[in-house]
């Protein structure tokens, strides 16, 4: 008897090993569908119970073995969708990089001998792997669609029959060859722009030629050129567009005038930073008869002076939005325009777009108009002064100030109420020497002054965008427009921030979406002023969707709105300056524009905002970089803010420098990482670093070309 039964056991081994053939051969030309074991059985036109049921055994076997997925129960698939897939490809600094798409829910893995000269950012086509059981998505680069960029900024070094550009960025993980008959003067230790002109097949690094000269590494000037040329940023306007700007002039015609609704004669005033000299905004008061007010929004009027396809039109559009270094500004609009002729500066008549409001004293809106308008600012408030006028009672046009203080906080708090979060982070600056040299770091923080403007700001912005998207707008079309819109949270990663919370004692409750945000607002007022609140206040932003440009309006969810645009700042955005004229030709009845011209808009303004974004953060790292160069040696307290497999990120407490501590340098013992637990632990000694601890550091190594900084570990802080 056990001859047979073994007999048996051999033949049916036989069958089901060829039957795996079968099955993965047929299964592979089905795509993404999934079958049944009586579906694979047709396919394989087994009809007998015996072998119909081997099928069934050997399918859930695969599954189980990870080459098949079971996506439903009983219902199986080859698991991959396509053998082939498109996707940007995300660089790390090992020269590995993983590719996002829109077909994988996660992204996937390329080792560094299979990206085929893929760059960080690039677009590609990958052929993806069958997944084996426990192991990640992996592929292969096998065409590269489109190259994200040509052009890179680095260091020269310069030899006797060669050179080479060093990139600054660390995702680009090759050195760019440059002859030395394409370095345009360039000289070893020179910062410069190269331009990547060709990659053999076969060769090791791209080829490329000098196109600029930023100036000596390390140079203040140089270092700051150097991040705008990384982010592909302008530092300077064309001549020809200055040109343009200088012929405009301060003078408003009289008859401009008289076709506008003319505010001269309200108390108008402004409230910016102290370093403001673009004044995008002004608010006005005036006393209505029968206990209401009338207040005004008034928006510098840039579409009056930046005609429609104007050279100056076309570089606002390039630029998309001024960017905020750490020591300036790159406006959007050149100077004259930004600081003289479209600023709101005070005892001056300027044109503007308003939003006026009839609001009685609880702040509810009886009456709204919007239209072309002129004004004279009787005052330039800093939002220090306005805040001293709101804490003291006390100054110029006080009745004015405290009425708006007033409604703003009535605004604010209607706001939260209807589920708007309440999401703020710690904003650096610094205290920059006559070279451009950081001599102290202080930490901006925003007060009742802020909140005012904010409200009004997000009151007329929301009131734009109900005028022209309306579903009940007596307008039976409902027209092109721009709006700022900013998505659900995506549930997976709300759910893994809960997850993380829960580490620190808070709770999420993710059950009612529409109690969501009240939830979130009420955990991140409780983490306020602890050790942890930057890093869980970071991660809470993370876990949002980004806000951006669209012509499909689907509210923005951070502010509990439904309809909402930019409307207020045209002097620094662009996406406002196209607002105005689409609410200027829809008022006068004009037909709506070509939805996907201004969805390219859209996304172009996105991207350049973005961009704009980076390089203030990068700005900001250069100058803690520099900051904390003068410390070297020194020990400080600070606050693990991530952990990954190469090392700690800690967050100094009293200057918001970040840094790293690398695991290789950690000697004492052999540190690995605990992913599901946020934390490294030693193997030998069993000691734990998790996020949020508290943590004593010593400044090692500071890099301010690469603005990179290196922590050692001293130890956890001892609490006092």
């Amino acid at each position: 008897m056990g001859r047979k039964k073994n007999k048996g056991k051999n033949k049916s081994s036989k069958v089901q090993q060829r039957l795996v053939l079968d099955i993965m051969d047929v299964l592979n030309n089905q795509g993404n569908k999934l079958f049944n074991y009586k579906q694979v059985s047709a396919l394989l036109h087994a009809d007998d119970d015996f072998t119909r049921q081997l099928i069934r055994d050997t399918l859930e076997m695969l599954a189980e073995r990870g080459d098949l997925e079971e996506p439903e129960p009983g219902k199986f698939r080859i698991p991959f969708y396509e053998k082939y897939i498109e996707g940007i490809v995300d660089m790390s600094g090992s020269g590995n990089a993983y590719i996002i798409n829109d077909v994988y829910a996660e992204d996937v893995y390329v080792v560094a001998n299979n990206l085929k000269n893929a760059m960080h950012g690039d677009r590609v086509k990958v052929f993806v792997y069958a997944r084996k059981k426990g192991q990640k998505l992996k592929g292969e680069v096998v065409e590269i669609l489109h190259r994200a960029r040509t052009e890179f900024v680095g260091t020269l070094e310069v030899s006797d029959k060669f050179a080479f550009l060093i990139p600054d960025n660390d995702r680009l993980t090759k050195d760019i060859f440059i002859p030395l008959k394409d370095l345009n003067g360039g000289k070893d230790d020179d910062k410069a722009v190269v331009r990547i002109t060709e990659w053999p097949e076969g060769a090791k690094n791209p080829v490329g030629e000098v196109i600029r000269i930023l100036g000596k590494k390390g140079m203040h000037e140089t270092e700051i050129h150097a991040i705008l040329a990384e982010y592909g940023l302008p530092s300077f306007f064309p001549p020809e567009v200055e040109a343009e700007a200088e012929k405009i002039s301060f003078d408003i015609p009289a008859a401009e005038i008289a076709n506008r609704r003319d505010m001269r004669d309200a108390i108008t005033f402004t409230i910016d930073p102290y370093d403001a000299k673009d004044f995008d905004d002004a608010l006005s008061v005036t006393v209505l008869p029968g206990g209401l007010f009338e207040i005004g929004v008034h928006i510098a009027d840039v579409s009056y002076y930046v005609p429609e396809g104007s050279l100056l039109d076309k570089e606002a559009y390039r630029r998309a939005t001024s960017v905020y270094l750490v020591d300036r500004v790159v406006p959007m609009l050149p100077e004259k325009l930004s600081n003289g002729v479209c600023s709101l500066r005070p005892h001056e008549d300027k044109l503007c777009f308003s939003v006026i409001f009839e609001m009685d004293h609880r702040a509810n809106i009886h009456h709204v108009w919007i239209g072309r308008t002129v004004i004279h600012s009787n005052r330039r408030f800093t939002y220090e002064e306005a805040q001293q006028i709101i804490e003291t009672g006390e100054g110029d046009f006080k009745d004015e100030v405290l009425l708006l203080h007033k409604l703003a906080t009535i605004l604010r708090k209607q706001r939260f109420e209807n589920g708007a979060l309440r999401v703020e982070q710690t904003e650096v600056k610094f205290k920059i020497d006559e070279k451009g040299r950081p001599v102290d770091v202080f930490f901006k923080e925003s007060k009742e002054a802020n909140w005012l403007i904010e409200e009004f700001m997000l009151l007329a912005n929301k009131q734009v965008a109900m005028y022209v998207g309306y579903k009940d707008h007596p307008q039976k079309q409902i027209k092109t427009f721009v709006y700022r819109v900013h998505d659900q949270p995506n549930q997976e990663k709300l759910a893994e921030l809960k997850r993380f919370v829960a580490n620190f004692g808070y709770k999420l409750d993710l059950n009612n979406p529409k109690t969501i945000a009240s939830s979130i607002n009420k955990m991140l007022a409780q983490v306020k002023g602890k050790p942890e609140a930057d890093m869980i206040e970071t991660l809470t932003i993370r876990s949002m969707a980004k806000a951006v440009y669209s012509t499909e309006n689907i509210g923005h969810y951070g502010l509990a709105f439904d309809y909402y645009t930019h409307f207020t700042s045209p002097i620094r955005r662009y996406p406002d300056v196209m607002v105005h004229r689409l609410l200027q030709r829809y008022m006068q009845g004009g037909a709506s524009v070509k939805k996907e011209d201004y969805e390219n808009k859209c996304r172009h303004s996105s991207d350049m905002e973005k961009r704009a974004a980076e390089a203030e953060r990068a700005s900001i790292k250069y100058k803690q970089v520099e900051y904390l160069s003068k410390f070297l040696g020194r020990e400080f307290d600070g606050v693990i803010t991530g952990v990954t497999e190469w090392g700690i990120y800690v967050d100094i407490l009293e200057n918001k420098c970040e840094g790293m501590i690398r695991l290789r340098d950690m000697e004492c013992d052999f540190y690995f990482f605990d992913e599901k637990n946020y934390q490294i632990r030693g193997s030998r000694t069993g000691q734990i670093y998790r996020l949020g601890d508290k943590v004593t550091i010593r400044v090692k190594n500071t890099d301010v070309e690469k603005r990179i900084i290196d922590f050692e570990m001293i130890g956890h802080t001892k609490e006092v």
